[in-house]
């Protein structure tokens, strides 16, 4: 499977499901889409990326999360004042995670581009909170400055949806959308089953 970002936690994420993962680059430049709403704009991005890619002989992924503030996107942060800045905004209040993600076949075609959202409630954040965690750097690659499977999951209250989306990659609507390009994904056997 070749995956058309730079991202380490998807690479994770997809080689928790036991697939061999390559990284394909891309041509497709990131920049803010004005006039278009948070989800549309991660479904562009998805689909830019994964058009933008190297050609393939396997089937290929391209990916965007967005931060969704009442309608506002929130990116990766630009430097660490802009993360405090992102991180005060969520403080105490819900957003929505969008990840899209597209699938270019090995012929070039993009047959699927879809998104999954889900909610998320933060905790009120005092300034001394939000200040250690930007200083801890763990938000400077992630949109809305903030990533849930690392120290930030104790700034969460709570989530409604799926918590793969919010880390950066659905999997479960990945393992449907394949299913409906003709291809099954299997869990394979774990070393311990070889052992016993």
């Amino acid at each position: 499977m070749g995956l058309a970002s730079a991202s380490p936690r998807r690479r994770e994420l997809l080689l928790s499901l036991g697939l061999d993962v390559e990284l394909i680059p891309t041509s497709y430049d990131e920049v803010p889409l004005a006039g278009r709403s948070p989800i549309e704009t991660a479904l562009v991005h998805a689909r830019g990326k994964v058009a933008g890619a190297a050609p393939s002989p396997y089937l290929t992924i391209g990916a965007d999360t967005i931060v969704d503030l009442e309608g506002h996107a929130l990116g990766k942060p630009r430097d660490d004042a802009d993360a405090r800045y992102m991180l005060a905004a969520l403080s105490g209040r819900s957003h929505q995670v969008h990840t899209a993600f597209a699938l270019r076949d090995p012929g070039g075609h993009i047959p699927i581009v879809e998104a999954v959202s889900t909610l998320v409630r933060f905790a009120e954040l005092d300034r001394a909170t939000i200040d250690a965690y930007v200083a801890s750097g763990d938000g400077r690659d992630k949109a809305g400055a903030y990533g849930i499977q690392g120290f930030a999951a104790t700034l969460v209250e709570r989530i409604d949806g799926d918590y793969f989306t919010v880390v950066g990659f659905p999997l479960a609507a990945f393992a449907r959308a394949v299913a409906r390009l003709g291809f099954r994904l299997l869990p394979r056997p774990s070393l311990a089953s070889h052992l016993a």
